[in-house]
């Protein structure tokens, strides 16, 4: 299903459905495509919102983990959607994160799955370098527990990026931003419900990623998801909206 994505001044955004205000933020190489099947249900119960986060149209200087946030904030400061539901993937969670640290009022509730903040290997040794296709081809898949998820034009997409110059290096200035950027000693001031959904087979933000975000976040409720990596909303959506379904329903 292709979505419509509609503009409003300088800010790019997906909207599908009626209802509390469901937002999306994806990460470092994240697809409209990322999040097809979450909308899909979704989009019957809520009004599920996508922002195109400016990864490539920033200066360098505020290609980071703030600087995304502060796009956030003034997206959804624009639309006018009052309180909202926020979830985020890989970067997209850091970047819920930070935004929530400084605008808790207007955050209903947090879902965090794959987050970086605290510690991720996927921005470092892993991160799929410049090369040859089938080595993007296999660096891309190692996102996924099941290897297959990684279809044609998921690494198409990662291997246009990384061989472009300019965005290669927006790229390895977020991923920088993100490991620098370490959440651990303010996660304890969240107060709003949060839900982390967490492969068990994730070798990019590991599962004692996930149970050290449990520990320093008051408000938070784990779930492991088996035989899935670093995109669970990909890679077993049906799994996903289930829990999903079941949070966003004791916070309505």
């Amino acid at each position: 299903m292709q979505y419509e994505v509609k503009q409003s001044g300088k800010f790019k955004y997906v909207e599908e459905g009626e209802g509390e205000p469901l937002v999306l933020l994806h990460g470092l190489f994240g697809a409209l495509s990322n999040f097809k099947d979450l909308v899909d249900h979704f989009k019957q119960t809520h009004r599920v919102v996508i922002p195109m986060l400016p990864l490539f149209d920033l200066t360098i200087l505020d290609t980071t983990v703030a600087g995304l946030a502060k796009h956030v904030q003034k997206f959804l400061d624009a639309m006018n959607y009052g309180r909202v539901h926020l979830l985020g993937n890989s970067l997209g969670g850091h970047v819920g994160l930070v935004y929530t640290l400084k605008h808790q009022a207007n955050v209903k509730s947090l879902t965090l799955t794959g987050s970086s903040g605290l510690f991720e290997n996927g921005m470092g040794e892993t991160y799929p370098k410049r090369g040859d296709y089938e080595f993007i081809k296999r660096k891309t898949e190692l996102t996924f527990y099941n290897p297959a998820v990684a279809n044609k034009d998921l690494v198409d997409e990662v291997y246009s990026i990384v061989n472009n110059r300019l965005k290669a290096l927006k790229i390895i200035s977020l991923a920088k931003s993100a490991i620098r950027h370490n959440l651990g000693d303010e996660l304890q001031e969240i107060i709003v419900p949060t839900c982390l959904i967490w492969g068990k087979n994730d070798t990019i933000t590991p599962p004692m990623v996930a149970e050290e975000f449990k520990k320093l976040i008051p408000n938070s409720e784990l779930h492991w998801i088996d035989k899935c990596g670093h995109a669970p909303m990909m890679e077993v959506p049906a799994e996903f909206n289930v829990i999903l379904d079941g949070f966003l329903a004791k916070h309505k």
